[in-house]
């Protein structure tokens, strides 16, 4: 009993102090937050989805265009709770100290136990894994399904047991039914299953078993929604419409020329976008984009820069956010300095981290490495901005402290082993000249 205990004591503390943050955000800067945009949609669903029955944004007609697994929750909430959206927080900072644990996991089964303390005591205190836990988007249950996701992987390519290959197609199910880009992840498991026979790191049997096991179950789980879209639009949507609108909004003069938020390349609404759209529909606005792209190709490289650079920028503006909703309150600018600071140590870390561990770690760490490839090629691809680099916060958490281990630890692949193994060649080379001497 007293080693289960030991076992598990650092997991719970990282969640006790995780939650504690989350808890308190919410109670400081949160107080009284009103969902708007987004936040303000998935609100509205689950509103008419506790009354109505009905997933509808508009009273009485159904809707395609979101996503459904976050409404539904918070649809379940307000059933249980009340409509009080202070419940539906609480619940995106249990599932957001879930991450931080899920991150502790990780570190431990990469680095060691003092390392994957560290890591998890950062994930919990880090204000880039906690902002999202304090409003209704989807940033905090979508990064914690990917980090589900990426650990359930990498758990399977070290032992490959069918309940990883279940988990890790339930995270992917739960991540696309949460954002329809979610289904790209499935993309990252065709790569990792290459990958692992080409280097003979799983029998190629159990690895075909894995894609097989992962790819149905996703599917599976998603297909009744593709369904119930067909039946209303008579179109197969696999999980929601609205892709046409983030196109058209990424690709535009507008956004190439206009630094709104003060940058340049950020995503526009419909109503700004120069030339303006004539058809605001998802069909309309896919068309716009992709005509645009053929018009202007020597717009597009800097346009995919902008993308790259906004997304590794501290904070790109987010309304909405309680911090924003509330900017004079002395927690608020508290957490503005943290939030506008902290990113600058973290990405450094990672990058440093990514570099000291590439050798010795690359393994372990190839789907760390997958995730954050893709998270990359999508805002390069659509937009980039700091709420969409959320779901590989805790991935960059994980690489900086891979630096840390780099630094401080005394195992093969170390600093300090280098060292040692430098002090070991200038002690042996005067035992040499001294037998060439004697020869």
């Amino acid at each position: 009993m007293r080693k289960r205990l030991t076992v598990y004591f650092p997991a719970v503390g990282i969640f006790c102090l995780a939650l504690f943050v989350r808890v308190l955000y919410n109670m400081t800067v949160g107080h009284g937050y009103t969902p708007e945009f987004d936040a303000g949609f998935y609100n509205n669903l689950a509103i008419h989805l506790d009354t109505e029955h009905c997933f509808c944004l508009q009273s009485h007609v159904p809707d395609t265009g979101r996503a459904p697994f976050w409404p539904f929750v918070i649809a379940a909430i307000y059933t249980v709770m009340g409509t009080y959206n202070s419940y539906a927080r609480l619940f995106l900072c249990i599932l957001g100290s879930g991450t931080c644990v899920i991150t502790y996991l990780f570190a431990r089964d990469i680095f060691n136990k003092r390392i994957a303390l560290v890591v998890g005591i950062i994930a919990a205190l880090y204000p880039g894994l906690f902002i999202y836990d304090g409003w209704l988007y989807t940033e905090s249950v979508y990064t914690f399904f990917v980090m589900g996701f990426a650990y359930s992987l990498f758990r399977l390519q070290r032992t490959p047991r069918v309940g990883w290959m279940i988990s890790c197609g339930i995270s992917l199910a739960c991540a696309s039914l949460t954002r329809p880009n979610g289904i790209s992840l499935l993309v990252l498991v065709l790569i990792w299953a290459v990958f692992t026979i080409r280097i003979r790191m799983l029998p190629w049997r159990k690895v075909v078993q894995a894609v097989l096991v992962i790819t149905c179950l996703a599917f599976g789980l998603i297909a009744p929604w593709t369904i119930r879209n067909y039946q209303i639009s008579h179109k197969f949507i696999l999980v929601a419409t609205g892709g046409g609108a983030v196109l058209a909004g990424s690709y535009n003069d507008t956004a190439v020329t206009s630094d709104f938020f003060g940058y340049t390349g950020m995503w526009v609404a419909s109503g700004k976008i120069r030339p303006p759209l004539t058809d605001y529909s998802d069909a309309g606005e896919t068309t716009y984009a992709y005509h645009w792209i053929r018009t202007h190709p020597g717009e597009l490289p800097y346009l995919f820069s902008q993308h790259f650079i906004n997304m590794w920028r501290p904070y790109t503006s987010e309304e909405g956010l309680p911090v924003r909703e509330f900017p004079t309150r002395l927690s608020s600018q508290i957490l503005w300095n943290l939030m506008t600071t902290t990113p600058f140590a973290i990405i450094f870390l990672a990058a440093c981290g990514l570099v000291v561990t590439l050798r010795s770690k690359w393994r372990e760490l190839l789907v760390p490495y997958l995730v954050i490839g893709l998270t990359i090629v999508l805002c390069v691809a659509f937009y980039g901005t700091s709420r969409f680099r959320a779901p590989i916060e805790p991935l960059l958490v994980l690489l900086a402290g891979g630096a840390i281990w780099w630094l401080t630890s005394t195992e093969s692949g170390t600093l300090r082993s280098l060292l040692r193994k430098g002090r070991g060649s200038v002690i042996r080379e005067p035992d040499s000249e001294a037998e060439a001497v004697n020869v």
